[in-house]
């Protein structure tokens, strides 16, 4: 799934090509996406000019004039590119904006678990995703004594602490193995384990990581494309996630893999405690 890193990529990506764009008409092929694409969809979008591209957590925002947002999700594989007007579909490619600079924008979505809604810009914060999201790690107020009393009140294990969305927006299973094994912490210790200094490190390790993945342009394990589909590159700068077997970058152990819930945690058995 595109986590924080990769969705800002595409927002970026988007922003500058989208920005002051018009959408002539939007052809939905497949709507069965996770959330239905409403029978309305197309017409609120229709005519509307693109004022930014926008992030919020893990979601696409698109403010439109007229007082209007379109608001997507990639899910677990979707992607959101901009590709020339006479270009080939491909398969899975569920719906197609067409704009007036010449170009399409595609939504693609092989597993369909994405959405894409429009809604009056007024309603963005009471929208049910938007109004449980946790605080974005980007933000100015994230901190160590932001996290603290979530870590310290919990016996979660500080991995799924950590990718409950109500906490912290945007962060998913790459990333948070990533900081754990750079603060030297299992993704099986408990959240109650975690002290004010540790979790001072974490807050500050998290911001820094994910600003350093952005400036790679995401991280491309799977189907994640940016805005001009193109590949991320910080995929060659993964310590542990996906490694198991390999040896660790800084001692040469075999990097392990344990599975927590649906996901696999991937740390390093002599670097992390």
């Amino acid at each position: 799934m595109p986590e924080l890193p990769e969705v800002e990529t595409v927002c970026r990506t988007l922003h500058k090509r989208l920005r002051g764009v018009r959408i002539l008409q939007v052809r939905v092929i497949e709507g069965r996406l996770r959330q239905p694409v409403a029978a309305d969809f197309g017409t609120r979008l229709e005519g509307r000019v693109v004022a930014a591209v926008t992030r919020r957590g893990k979601y696409i925002v698109a403010e439109l004039d007229g007082g209007w947002t379109w608001v997507s999700h990639l899910g677990m594989s979707g992607k959101l590119t901009l590709r020339e007007r006479d270009a080939s579909m491909e398969k899975h490619d569920h719906i197609v904006f067409t704009l007036d600079d010449g170009h399409d924008l595609r939504y693609h979505d092989p597993r369909r678990f994405g959405l894409c809604v429009v809604l009056p810009s007024g309603d963005l914060n009471v929208w049910p995703p938007f109004a449980k999201l946790g605080l974005d790690p980007l933000d100015r107020g994230f901190t160590g004594d932001y996290l603290y009393p979530f870590l310290h009140r919990s016996r979660r294990s500080i991995r799924d602490l950590l990718l409950d969305q109500q906490i912290v927006c945007g962060l998913g299973n790459i990333y948070v193995n990533e900081v754990l094994f750079r603060i030297g912490v299992r993704p099986t210790r408990r959240g109650h384990r975690v002290s004010r200094a540790l979790s001072a490190e974490l807050g500050r390790e998290i911001s820094t990581l994910l600003r350093e993945a952005i400036r790679w342009r995401g991280t491309s394990v799977s189907d994640y494309r940016d805005g001009n589909d193109r590949r991320g590159g910080f995929q060659w700068r993964l310590q542990v996630y996906d490694r198991k077997g390999a040896p660790c970058y800084g001692c040469a152990t075999p990097i392990k893999r344990i599975g927590l819930g649906n996901r696999g945690g991937f740390y390093c058995p002599r670097c992390q405690r």
